[in-house]
């Protein structure tokens, strides 16, 4: 994380600041709002409702239609795609209302988050309370959101394509990835503004443990990504076995050719992978707390070791329900959310640790 090593040294007189309150009340609030988004772009995918809009127009386009000749004007564009022709042909412009509405707010959802991210910079940075590095990784994370949009394009024109139906499963997947990493700059920045200096022996120390629980978070959101682009979750819907077995035989699980594909088309081992990870962060969170129980009993530190164990198996439980239900809407949603959730607890335990 570049743009968060950046904000490491964030104990300035930009942090002891009298604002400071104010300042990560407004990044916690802008952490709220990328979950937010990411709980709206999951159900606009799970509705399937991605490529109700042809044409990006990041200015005009934030108004939706407004007269019935313009909606139809915009239901014609969608009916010369693929997914129309393929999957939703004699659509009714009811239903294309519906499913435009879901990607007309995860895009306007987008224009917020910019409009709250930017002016109150522009105030804090007027009024003195933002400045030097932490200044530098604000930015950092403005451009990064700025790249996250044109990302978002990016795997939408990949579903425009002649004969596809979705997007591409690896730009869905990137697309998420940057989203998460954008919600874990904010989080750890918010979390690294301390009303004083931490002293060098505290700094020095860096616990490896929940940093390396972050890392296969942000890991298996990346494979979470490649479930949900290529629709993985729709297969192989029995629990703790996957085509009769634990582990599947090589013949499933490399089955694609050239060999490097299976890790983004098998849809055996793109779920296997995901599956496994799960079962590797849980047990690291697991004997993280319990660790930290048995050394720190009753410490912060444990507290918050103890949460991510207990969010993450949570996690793990309602994956598990989601997989074996077929991927209901409410529970997929509640699996994306509740992912975010497990990630920035994650960084706050990794950024204080």
């Amino acid at each position: 994380m570049a743009v968060a090593a950046s904000a490491e040294s964030l104990n300035s007189p930009t942090a002891t600041s009298p604002r400071l309150p104010a300042v990560k009340t407004w990044l916690y609030t802008l952490s709220g709002l990328v979950i937010l988004m990411m709980a709206v772009g999951a159900a606009t995918r799970l509705t399937g409702s991605g490529l109700s809009i042809t044409e990006w127009k990041p200015v005009t386009g934030a108004l939706p239609p407004l007269s019935e000749a313009a909606w139809l004007a915009e239901f014609e564009k969608y009916r010369q795609i693929s997914q129309y022709e393929l999957l939703n042909k004699g659509m009714s412009l009811s239903e294309f209302k519906f499913i435009y509405a879901w990607e007309w707010g995860h895009r306007q959802l987008g224009r917020v988050i910019g409009l709250v991210f930017f002016l109150p910079l522009a105030w804090f940075w007027w009024r003195g309370a933002v400045s030097g590095r932490l200044a530098t990784a604000l930015l950092g994370v403005g451009a990064l959101g700025g790249l996250q949009a044109g990302i978002g394009w990016i795997m939408v024109a990949s579903g425009l394509e002649p004969g596809m139906t979705a997007v591409a499963p690896i730009k869905l997947a990137l697309h998420l990835l940057v989203a998460s990493i954008i919600l874990a700059l904010l989080v750890w920045i918010a979390a690294g503004l301390r009303p004083s200096p931490v002293s060098a022996i505290a700094a020095s120390r860096k616990a490896i443990a929940p940093r390396l629980i972050l890392g296969l978070i942000m890991l298996q959101i990346g494979l979470g990504g490649l479930v949900a682009g290529a629709k993985a979750g729709y297969t192989y819907n029995t629990w703790p076995l996957m085509d009769g077995a634990f582990v599947p035989s090589t013949s499933v699980l490399f089955s694609v050719t050239p060999f490097i594909e299976n890790f983004v088309d098998n849809l055996a081992l793109v779920q296997f992978n995901h599956r496994m990870l799960a079962y590797a962060i849980v047990a690291l969170a697991v004997w993280h707390a319990v660790d930290l129980l048995r050394r720190m009993p009753g410490s912060k530190p444990a507290r918050r070791a103890t949460a991510i164990a207990g969010l993450a198996l949570g996690q793990m439980t309602l994956g598990i329900a989601t997989l074996v239900l077929v991927v209901p809407l409410v529970a997929g949603l509640a699996h994306q959310v509740l992912a975010m959730l497990v990630l920035a607890m994650a960084v706050v335990h990794a950024r204080l640790s």
